[in-house]
């Protein structure tokens, strides 16, 4: 038996929550300030504080880490560049970062703060972990999809210290590979704003469900494996969390880390007993044990945390005030906190309990706050479990009165790029696929050089049909998938050995370790869109560390693209003009749990649901599109342009009419720009009032939303029409109703069915009918007018990009838009469907509801 141990590192959000880790024991705490950190909705910490916190912790002989964990934009340089002098002055134990910019400007200008990588890193592996310690880290926090064994396997292979998270929420999404966020309106969680889309209510044809909110980690009977592991540092995740919650955590993880050697079995029993007053959602240990137990999504359960007290059966007034009729439970009181999560998912909200009264009906309560038939509610906090711990930080702070400067950022200096590397990257049209079979697709309108993702099923069939593959060696590229953890580390070595041996020389690395593996080849190495260079900092960390060209993240603004032209040397720049972004990169075949493949959102957005056996991707069924900026980014210097084909069924119409489309630089129909228009949301630049709703990927503005009625206002049967949708006969009936009305305005449309409007148009009569998409069959809803890339509206306020663009208006012309189509059409043609409704629905004529199939065998 070992007797080494692991530090206890608890969130501390605001200073409660830093009293209640502190007074139960945790070895260590991390912390934000106000910005440029992953919790920007969290209480933070101001500059006063933070320095009275690292001196008091000092005192205590613990240790405290300041997250610096989102990524920066160009115009954001001096303000990074200040923060990071002003923590060298503090002197905190270390910063936790993701930019690749902050770690250059921290280890050319501030060699005293120690480096932690982040989770948002996305590094799983021995290789990404000693590319970090090869630049100064001294220690990285493994993404949370790894396995045990995956977690030895990366302590074998390096020296770095190990953190990893133990309890609390996850992400659906691999660690730092979710752009839903951002792709709903600009809050990106790559800059802190996450808006939790995983949790929402999302709606497919038969159902409405919680689809990817999962259920929270629990390791607390697996700390002797970590610590045996030898896992240096044990994190608790929750800095949005109340101090009670943080006390509770940490008092258990606590109690088995100092008596689980004298008897486990007992230490994890009453750790576990001790975390019952945690009231958060259910537990699972994720992938600990090497697989995913599926169960580790309820649809039907909100993504909130709390005890469930199930739903508001009915609202009473008694003496003027409303009272909630809800499930009982024993014990609730005056004082107790609980949480109000709408029916119809449009809002959530936390009160106070103002009164408790048993009648024969069962339990009512009183609350300050809104609400109404139906709504969820959780029990999220008691009067018992609530603590008074000493205070951490003194009573004044008026010694402590520290300030970033006003400095400038210096410019970072970039290395020399040899022309003989940058000639390997000609400019042209690169066209980026998902299948093997693809490659002869698209010989229809031969691209300057094809792109492969080179996942286990393609490189076996890469290998298996190597001597009739159309691309080899300089005419091919090989795209190495952003999720790398150390159980593929193995496998990907031998095939990088194996294609370099073929002759294969360009490679699009998308994580860190993919560097590791490459370095020492002789190839051209491209850096991804995963590999976040937002900044010139970022960018010329890359090139330095051996990378010949970059491919800026989907999420990026054309103001930082601009200034991306402006700082990176000629020819090292590739620009995605076309692709449907990946939202979530989620590590379990979701198919083996859901039979769906399209749903929505409350907004009414498309998205599907793609699934394959190493894991599962939800993209947007609008893509995203700059093919016809392609003639403005050519005068700014950009000449290679990637558009990708992932998650699409290509068929040679489709990718002929987008590729015509890029080469004369011509407008395709209903797609998003993303982010491109307006950008990020910024909390500091968000007016009160500003800003107007956006739909998801299009950037326009629907104007100011209706003030809704007070729901105090509303009664109990007004506030909302439509009651839930399981068992409602009506509502049933309105969706089948609402679904014929979609799919008659579907006909003619490309998409989920029909013929492509743009065949009619451009007279190929003989183009052959589009049948869906992923052999699904199922007809499209109705166009939506003006949400097309043609026909962008005027930037709003609180968005960081701002500006109209360059050369033509957005508002040209439009052609419709390109048709997603299947591999495996289903039997029989759109037009063979016996009604609308029965094709929205996926049956023959007569029969049951056909399941979607998988768009993978």
């Amino acid at each position: 038996m070992t007797n080494q141990t692991a530090e206890l590192l608890a969130p501390a959000g605001n200073p409660e929550a830093l009293d209640a880790a502190v007074g139960e024991g945790a070895d260590a705490v991390y912390l934000g300030l106000k910005n440029f950190n992953a919790r920007l909705r969290s209480g933070n910490f101001a500059y006063s504080q933070f320095e009275a916190a690292v001196e008091a912790l000092h005192g205590m002989g613990k240790k405290l880490y300041v997250t610096v964990n989102t990524v920066f934009e160009q115009r954001e340089a001096d303000r990074m560049y200040q923060l990071l002098q002003y923590l060298e002055k503090v002197g905190p134990d270390g910063i936790i970062v993701q930019d690749l910019g902050v770690v250059k400007m921290v280890r050319d200008h501030f060699p005293g703060l120690r480096l932690h990588a982040s989770t948002q890193m996305n590094v799983g592996s021995a290789a990404g972990a000693n590319v970090l310690s090869r630049h100064g880290f001294k220690r990285v926090v493994l993404s949370r999809e790894l396995s045990l064994a995956e977690i030895q396997g990366v302590r074998e292979g390096t020296n770095l210290e190990l953190e990893t998270f133990v309890h609390g929420a996850l992400c659906v999404s691999a660690s730092g590979l979710c752009l839903f966020s951002s792709y709903l309106g600009g809050r990106s969680a790559n800059r802190g704003a996450c808006t939790q889309a995983c949790r929402r209510l999302f709606r497919e044809e038969e159902r409405d469900g919680y689809f990817f909110s999962p259920d929270d980690l629990q390791l607390v009977e697996r700390v002797p494996d970590l610590v045996d592991a030898g896992v240096s540092s044990l994190k608790i995740e929750g800095r949005m969390k109340s101090a009670e919650y943080v006390g509770a955590v940490v008092a258990a993880y606590r109690y088995m880390l100092d008596n689980w050697r004298f008897d486990r079995e007992r230490a994890a029993s009453k750790a576990l007993a001790m975390l019952q007053g945690d009231f958060a959602r259910r537990k699972t240990t994720f992938w600990f044990d090497g697989s995913v137990d599926m169960d580790f999504i309820r649809p039907d359960q909100a993504g909130g945390t709390g005890i469930a007290l199930g739903k508001v059966k009915v609202v009473r007034v008694f003496d003027e005030k409303r009272w909630m009729l809800v499930r009982g439970y024993p014990g609730i009181a005056e004082g107790d906190s609980i949480r109000i999560h709408a029916h119809d998912d449009s809002g959530r909200a936390t009160a106070r309990v103002r009164g408790v009264m048993e009648k024969p009906e069962g339990l009512f309560l009183q609350v300050d706050a809104e609400y109404g038939p139906e709504d969820e509610i959780y029990l999220v906090q008691t009067k018992t479990m609530t603590r008074r711990y000493k205070p951490v930080l003194p009573s004044s702070l008026g010694r402590f009165h520290r300030f970033p400067s006003y400095d400038a950022a210096p410019k970072p200096e970039f290395p020399a790029l040899s022309r003989e590397r940058l000639s390997a990257l000609p400019d042209g049209l690169y066209a980026m696929v998902d299948r093997v079979e693809d490659l002869h697709t698209v010989l229809a309108d031969r691209p300057e050089k094809a792109v492969l993702r080179l996942d286990r099923k393609n490189a076996a069939l890469l290998r298996k049909h190597w001597k009739e593959n159309p691309f080899k060696r300089d005419s091919l590229v090989l795209w190495l998938e952003p999720f790398f953890p150390q159980g593929d580390a193995e496998w990907l070595a031998a095939e990088l050995d194996h294609w370099t041996a073929e002759g294969q020389k360009i490679f699009i690395a998308n994580n860190l370790g993919h560097l590791a593996l490459l370095k020492g080849r002789d190839v051209t190495v491209i850096a991804g869109p995963w590999m976040y260079a937002f900044n010139a900092w970022s960018a010329a960390f890359l090139l330095a560390d051996g990378v010949d060209c970059l491919v800026p993240p989907y999420e990026i603004s054309k103001q930082d693209f601009g200034r991306a032209t402006e700082f990176l040397p000629e020819k090292a720049l590739m620009a995605v003009a076309f692709a449907y972004p990946p939202l979530f990169t989620i590590r379990a075949d979701l198919g083996k749990k859901y039979d769906m493949r399209f749903f929505r959102d409350r907004e009414d957005e498309d998205y599907e649901l793609v699934t394959r056996e190493t894991g599962s991707t939800v993209v947007s069924v609008k893509p995203f599109s700059l093919v016809d900026r392609i003639p403005f980014l050519r005068r700014e210097g950009v000449g290679k342009f990637l558009l990708d084909f992932s998650y699409v069924e290509l068929r040679k119409q489709v990718y002929k009419r987008v590729m015509s489309a890029a080469r004369e630089g011509t407008p395709l129909p209903e797609t998003g720009r993303f982010n491109w228009k307006d950008g990020f949301w910024n909390p500091e630049e968000d007016a009160v009032g500003a800003r107007s709703p956006r739909r998801a990927d299009s950037g326009e503005s629907t104007g100011p939303a209706a003030a809704p009625a007070s729901r105090a206002t509303q009664g109990t049967t007004s506030r909302r029409t439509a009651g839930p949708r399981t068992g409602d006969d009506a509502a049933a009936t309105a969706r089948r109703e609402a679904a014929v009305v979609r799919a008659r305005k579907a006909a003619g449309r490309p998409g989920r069915g029909g013929r492509p409007q743009w065949f009619e148009k451009d007279g190929a009569s003989d183009a052959a009918p589009s049948a869906g998409r992923r052999g699904t069959g199922q007809p499209g809803r109705a166009a939506k007018a003006d949400r097309g890339a043609g026909s962008e509206k005027t930037a709003r306020a609180g968005r960081t990009g701002r500006g109209a663009s360059p050369g033509k208006p957005d508002g040209a012309e439009r052609p419709a838009k390109p048709a997603r189509t299947t591999r495996k059409p289903a039997a029989g043609s759109a037009s063979k469907w016996s009604s609308s409704a029965d094709a929205k629905a996926g049956r023959k004529p007569g029969g049951k509801p056909r399941s979607p199939g998988r768009s993978r065998s």
